[in-house]
């Protein structure tokens, strides 16, 4: 692909946009940025606050761990942490200089100020409005669609933004996802110049690695990395699958070491990235080829989840341990048949898992996607595949892409609305 040409700086663009820092699982941490910039705008610190949340935000937030909480989860910690010491200009990093005061005061704070959840149903899947007041004034700001695309910012009747909340939209400064392709992704990755992106994927791998092996040092949630590891042996395929859930036992569980996320989230970040530096490593890779893997992978990862959306019942590590083994395939010289075979062949083993909150489980839900992009690769060098009208499997990677697509935004709409009652039932 040619530097420089409207495709190749489309593909950097993305890279840039979707692989940011985050600290904490991203649903919590946007209710946290939300909070913020809503005491921000207010100018002091709010007596009474309201959170209106759509399903998805109330189902990701309420098992996870908030980080720098003393181990507490849920919706209004999340906003608390963000109103007491929050960096409204931080974005995803919003709780990342939490002064220690500001958490000392936490527990007081939750217990004076009266915080009200108002669950809403408006449209959008992943819906965010903190609404504060202090003596007869009040801010509102609400986010739509990305974790920190703020939509609306008004004080006092006064609208100081408005922006479209449409899903189809796209937001004026956003690439266009629709030139995401396999055959493009392969030619990108294997001919970029490096310069451009190495930046962004060295901060991945230094951050996303620094947490899983506090994952696999620590005591973090359910330890699915260190159960693995102890049962399974340590060769390169286990650590590999080991690297990505102890990850996530350590996120989820409110460890304060950022990540790079991808696809706006962090458990998708370190599934696309973590299997394909531990194989690179095993193999003696120089650092050029890892990050050229790590374009399939990221690319391949958001690829196919931007037909699917943010948040859905559909578990996002699907797509994303499909795209380590793609990733993983390139490392041993895949060219775009192999890498498309197994993207194809991942995403029909394990496109029935579903999404129902970030928590604990995460990781071993992880350990499996990643287990099925290695299984999808291993079909494809022993001349086996899946092909189209086998399921929802259709005749070429871009429509089978599509196809699961359509089963994440589309078919599984129902699922995901029993999923949130389950979840939501006293």
């Amino acid at each position: 692909m040619e530097r420089g040409c409207s495709l190749y700086n489309t593909y950097v663009d993305i890279l840039k946009r979707e692989l940011v820092c985050a600290q904490g699982c991203t649903e919590p941490i946007a209710i946290a940025y939300c909070a913020a910039v809503a005491r921000s705008v207010l100018g002091q610190l709010p007596e009474r606050v309201e959170i209106e949340a759509s399903g998805n935000i109330i189902k990701n937030v309420k098992s996870v761990v908030v980080p720098g909480t003393n181990g507490g989860r849920g919706i209004a910690v999340a906003a608390a942490i963000g109103i007491l010491g929050g960096d409204e200009t931080a974005l995803l990093e919003v709780i990342k200089t939490v002064p220690q005061q500001a958490r000392d005061r936490l527990p007081a704070y939750l217990g004076s100020t009266p915080i009200t959840l108002i669950p809403v149903e408006r449209g959008v899947v992943l819906d965010i409005g903190v609404n504060v007041y202090k003596a007869g004034s009040y801010a509102k700001v609400r986010i739509a669609n990305e974790h920190t695309n703020i939509v609306l910012m008004e004080k006092d009747g006064e609208i100081l933004l408005e922006k479209p909340t449409d899903p189809e939209t796209p937001s004026d400064d956003a690439p266009d996802y629709g030139l995401l392709s396999v055959e493009n992704i392969y030619d990108f990755a294997s001919t970029c110049d490096l310069d451009d992106v190495r930046e962004t994927l060295t901060r991945q791998i230094e951050m996303n690695y620094a947490i899983s092996e506090e994952g696999l040092r620590g005591n973090w949630g359910a330890n699915i990395g260190s159960t693995l590891l102890h049962y399974e042996g340590k060769d390169v395929r286990t650590r590999a699958k080991a690297r990505a859930a102890a990850g996530s036992d350590a996120r989820m569980s409110g460890c304060e070491l950022p990540v790079v996320i991808n696809s706006g989230s962090g458990n998708q970040g370190m599934t696309a990235s973590l299997p394909v530096i531990e194989y690179a490593r095993d193999m003696g890779s120089s650092e050029d080829i890892l990050l050229r893997a790590l374009l399939i992978s990221n690319l391949i990862a958001t690829h196919a989840k931007t037909s699917i959306g943010r948040l859905s019942a559909y578990c996002g590590a699907v797509s994303a341990g499909a795209a380590a083994g793609a990733g993983v395939a390139f490392l041993h010289g895949g060219g775009v048949d192999e890498i498309a075979h197994t993207l194809v062949n991942a995403l029909a083993i394990t496109s029935g898992i579903v999404c129902d909150g970030a928590k604990a489980s995460c990781a071993a839900k992880i350990a499996m996607a990643v287990e099925a992009g290695f299984l999808g690769r291993e079909m494809y060098c022993q001349g086996h595949q899946f092909y189209g009208g086998d399921g929802i499997v259709k005749s070429g990677v871009e429509n089978s892409i599509r196809s699961f697509g359509r089963l994440g935004r589309q078919g599984m709409r129902q699922t995901d609305e029993e999923i949130i009652k389950m979840m939501t039932e006293e």
